[in-house]
């Protein structure tokens, strides 16, 4: 199994991974489908960037989603009043993610693109960063942390979320919702790629950013709700501000 440490040379990515996730993309919009988690996560997740960006909100906000999948929070971002690019690598879902925009009326910028490519090419070109349910998916995520940061404008922020490396997250998020209540595909997470809050804000200050807040983000699959919580045991979200110039 690859970790963390060894990305394969010039990519940050498993084309497992991206195989894998490519292959739901046409249930990607369907709320009782095998992402139907995210679409619960999706308004907790969106109220988090508003509490944290402050009395501006994310009315003409330039947010870019880093892994975009097939657009559920890109499109929740844009009505929300941002102006969205999103990026991801999986073609097959930026092609879901653009068709249904056509259904939706939705204006994002749908981009098949390494986040580090877009660094390079647009360096402090965007107000906020969001990178939701992916850091455990990819070889390096330290990289797409850094990435991320090079990304923002002075005092932008970088919103992440991810799963902790526990036994409550082993328990929950792969028996609990793979294996036994199949509310995910088998095989969706590697307990070994989870990432602990104590690794995550050490790639934040390596990338020259504060983190601001950590906090659990609660899911209830049997009653199909979300919330922000206090635990950060199984999922958590963070965010980390770039200093101001």
């Amino acid at each position: 199994m690859t970790t963390h440490a060894e990305a394969s040379a010039g990519s940050n990515y498993h084309q497992a991974e991206l195989d894998k996730f490519a292959a739901l993309a046409n249930r990607w919009w369907d709320p009782d489908g095998p992402q139907r988690a995210l679409h619960v996560l999706n308004p907790v997740r969106l109220d988090y960037l508003r509490q944290r960006l402050g009395p501006a909100n994310l009315d003409g906000c330039r947010v870019l989603d880093v892994g975009c999948g097939g657009g559920l929070f890109s499109e929740a971002l844009a009505r929300a009043g941002a102006q969205v690019t999103a990026i991801d690598l999986a073609g097959e879902l930026v092609k879901v993610a653009r068709l249904h925009t056509l259904e939706s009326g939705v204006q994002v910028d749908y981009q098949i693109k390494a986040v580090e490519a877009l660094a390079a090419e647009r360096p402090g070109s965007f107000d906020a960063v969001a990178c939701m349910e992916m850091l455990e998916h990819v070889p390096d995520p330290a990289a797409i942390v850094s990435a991320c940061a090079a990304l923002l404008r002075p005092g932008g922020r970088l919103f992440l979320s991810t799963l902790n490396r526990t036994p409550a997250a082993f328990a929950l998020a792969i028996v609990g919702a793979e294996y036994v209540a199949g509310l995910l595909p088998k095989g969706t997470h590697r307990y070994a790629d989870f990432i602990r809050p104590s690794e995550l804000a050490a790639w934040v200050r390596d990338a020259g950013l504060r983190l601001e807040d950590v906090s659990g983000l609660f899911y209830d699959p049997l009653r199909q709700r979300a919330r922000l919580s206090r635990r950060t045991e199984v999922n958590y979200l963070a965010c980390a501000a770039k200093p101001e110039a």
